[in-house]
């Protein structure tokens, strides 16, 4: 199929939740892509009759999805859902789940733009200011026997820093695009959620999400009447996604060897710890698929929490950064400028 105009995430999430909608009223899903491609763009609605062409041949929606360059995460979705056969409500919370994730990356994108831009002026400001000016004014208080106050020292121990720092970085990022091109792709899909679950700050949001994804998926499953054994089966039949892939194969193999589900899952670092407790929980009480199909949600709503809260922490201290330099180059220059006049 000829790929276009790549979809954006509110395209995909609100397509898919309106298709989900119309499944959920009782309509099949080639006629549900038939309808709404009538409420779609010109160029939209070329890529539908694509899609139902492929529909009509026997492939399946995920496969087209993938096709059309969709998100890896709403295909892995649509992938278990035809599976599971409750399209209707996976489509739908999948939507959501897109929804809220692009949201927070937003705010986070809007928090962190206007800061940047302020870091930026500061930045030349301050270039400006430790190479230019302030060495004129330096002069000319030390012909006046005037020492160099607080301020000016702290001006000029920033400025000798700075070209450390960006050697520092710059070697930073170097060994962070090798380790990149030449290990992190090679490594196998779990081994990557690994290391990327062990990175500070970072990782717990990877993990909440890894979890959401898993418990999810597994809760669908489950709830459609499947066996632990075989939704773990479908899981390794997804050649689409490597880690479903892998991941379904090593919990499969280790419960073959009669290890615990929990004791399984307990062992993955890109897992919740409160996962293995909501596993055993569930099998106790025979309800594991809405166990973990309340873990997931709650999974998703700590992800928001920690997202609003890490704005909180970032805006205030890049602000606290910027205007304590700020402040710094002021006085700099005009204390030594108070002294003079007072001199006088």
């Amino acid at each position: 199929m000829k790929r276009r105009r790549k979809w954006t995430i509110e395209e995909q999430a609100y397509f898919l939740r309106r298709i989900g909608e119309l499944l959920e009223r009782g309509y099949p899903l080639a006629e549900a892509l038939n309808s709404l491609s009538f409420q779609m763009k010109k160029h939209r609605k070329e890529e539908l009759k694509e899609c139902l062409s492929l529909l009509k041949e026997g492939n399946s929606f995920n496969r087209i999805l993938l096709n059309l360059k969709f998100n890896h995460t709403l295909v892995g979705f649509v992938y278990f859902a035809e599976r599971h056969g409750s399209l209707a409500k996976a489509f739908q919370d999948c939507s959501e789940m897109l929804l809220k994730k692009n949201e927070d990356l937003k705010k986070l994108k809007k928090v962190l733009t206007y800061p940047f831009m302020l870091i930026a002026v500061t930045i030349f400001l301050f270039i400006f200011m430790e190479n230019i000016l302030l060495p004129k004014f330096s002069n000319l208080f030390q012909s006046m026997n005037l020492s160099a106050n607080l301020f000016t020292k702290f001006i000029f121990t920033i400025g000798n820093l700075v070209p450390l720092l960006l050697c520092i970085g710059s070697m930073f990022i170097i060994a962070l695009t090798y380790f990149y091109v030449f290990k992190f792709r090679r490594l196998s899909a779990m081994k990557k959620r690994t290391i990327l679950s062990s990175i500070p700050i970072i990782g717990e949001f990877f993990r909440l999400l890894t979890t959401h994804y898993f418990s999810i998926q597994l809760s669908y499953l489950l709830s459609g009447g499947i066996s632990i054994l075989e939704a773990l089966k479908l899981f390794a039949y997804n050649e689409h996604k490597p880690f479903d892939k892998e991941i379904g194969l090593e919990i499969k193999n280790q419960l073959s060897t009669g290890h615990k589900l929990e004791d399984i899952v307990r062992e993955f670092s890109f897992f919740e710890k409160q996962l293995a407790h909501i596993v055993k929980h569930g099998q106790e009480n025979g309800r594991i698929d809405q166990e973990l199909f309340l873990f997931s949600k709650y999974c998703l709503l700590t992800f928001e929490e920690r997202t609003a809260k890490l704005i909180k922490i970032i805006q205030p201290t890049v602000y606290a950064i910027i205007g304590v330099l700020i402040v710094s180059m002021y006085l700099a220059i005009l204390l030594p400028m108070f002294h003079l006049l007072n001199g006088f």
